[in-house]
């Protein structure tokens, strides 16, 4: 009996010891650090750490322009992460190309990502040469007007249903001291505003013309005049907002220093936070309330290549995590973003994200400028409406001049 007894519990202490040695703390690096993000991230690393691994949070302050430099040295430097994010698109390719991030495609083929990630997209951005190099976690589009309904109804105006309205209510918030336009300083933020009023204001025609075809001539043209002249009016009422972080100006909508903001669908995580409700403390317009455009950008995540088989073991292990059915909902309802895949339940989404599910639907979608250009190109472009919303003096016409060309000698 005593024998018996031994062998069971020598039995049992392997078995702890070998799940012990098994469980694997993985540092996920990512820019997710605002109240809503990191509300949102919480769901990956409570799904993770139910696996018995570890969740380590590798969290870089600021956006991704200042966090991926930081993400690049490290993997290039020999001290790459278990995780890292990046945008949906070509920002990882060098990395890919060097060697230095792990080929996904068994675990792909073994979840049949193929058929569940929507719209197709996402997962080709994922691929180089046939093979699949990272996991897509969401569907993020910025082409979104976010709108304090209280600002305008103290003001005795009509919440503004499209950019005409928003732009003509302008001077009467203005009066009242309220900013009309909530917009930060961080680069990428203006390059945004810019894109979401070409295609609001020109469509999806000009907007693949200018950033997929790299037409010169069409950038220079009178179409993408018009999105010049809007930019200028969004440079004016934006004039008086004083803040960096693309939070801090959705903040200044929250709590009725600002009219609107021109952001990303992430925005919604900072109002659920603060707990306002979709459709009657905000209003959000899809497509500036022109033309409603679902802009397929997001985020991914990259495993770096690693000789370690217990970090190997638990990237795969994070791999399926992001994308199954249940921390997809979880997440994605947190984080203000769609999910990838097409067979979730969503029975909670407030109304913001219907919109954004109807919209996707009915196919209105394109790829974000980061799946059509070089991420040389792109700084290109987000460094010159840095100074065109910075400086009074650089007039429409001379921006669009510079754009012209940036876009004509694009890759």
């Amino acid at each position: 009996m005593m024998k018996a007894l031994r062998a069971v519990f020598a039995a049992t202490t392997a078995l702890c010891a070998a799940t012990a040695a098994n469980a694997t703390d993985l540092e996920v690096t990512h820019w997710w650090t605002s109240g809503g993000e990191a509300a949102a991230v919480a769901e990956f690393a409570k799904a993770f750490d139910a696996t018995g691994h570890k969740w380590v949070d590798g969290a870089i302050a600021g956006s991704g322009g200042t966090a991926r430099p930081i993400m690049i040295s490290r993997i290039t430097g020999g001290d790459p992460m278990g995780a890292t994010q990046f945008n949906h698109g070509r920002q990882a390719e060098e990395l890919v190309e060097a060697g230095l991030m792990r080929d996904l495609t068994d675990i792909a083929k073994e979840g049949n990502w193929a058929e569940l990630v929507r719209p197709a997209s996402l997962l080709d951005s994922c691929t180089l040469d046939g093979k699949i190099y990272c996991v897509p976690v969401n569907i993020h589009s910025p082409q979104w007007l976010w709108l304090n309904n209280s600002v305008y109804e103290d003001a005795g105006i009509p919440v503004p249903s499209n950019w005409d309205e928003f732009v003509a209510a302008a001077p009467k918030l203005q009066e009242k001291g309220i900013v009309p336009l909530a917009m930060g300083q961080q680069p990428w933020q203006t390059t945004l505003a810019f894109q979401v009023l070409m295609v609001a204001l020109t469509g999806t025609d000009v907007f693949m013309k200018v950033f997929d075809q790299k037409d010169g001539e069409l950038a220079a043209g009178p179409e993408v005049a018009k999105v010049f002249a809007a930019a200028d009016a969004a440079r004016q009422m934006a004039k008086d907002s004083n803040v960096q972080a693309w939070n801090d100006a959705t903040n200044m909508v929250i709590t009725g220093k600002a009219g609107g903001q021109i952001m990303g669908d992430w925005a919604q995580g900072e109002f659920q936070v603060a707990g306002q409700v979709a459709g009657k403390d905000y209003t959000c317009l899809p497509g500036l309330g022109v033309n409603e455009i679902i802009q397929t950008g997001g985020d991914a995540f990259y495993f770096p290549a690693v000789d370690d088989a217990d970090i190997t073991a638990a990237q795969g292990e994070l791999a399926k995590v992001m994308i199954s059915p249940e921390t997809q909902v979880a997440f994605n309802l947190k984080k203000g973003s769609l999910p990838v895949r097409g067979d979730v339940d969503l029975a909670a989404a407030n109304d913001c994200m219907r919109k954004g599910l109807d919209i996707l639907a009915k196919g209105n979608i394109i790829p974000g400028t980061d799946q059509l250009m070089s991420a040389d190109s792109n700084q290109q472009v987000n460094d010159l409406f840095v100074e065109f919303f910075n400086n009074p003096s650089m007039t429409a016409e001379d921006a669009q001049a510079l754009f012209a060309s940036i876009i004509g000698n694009a890759d």
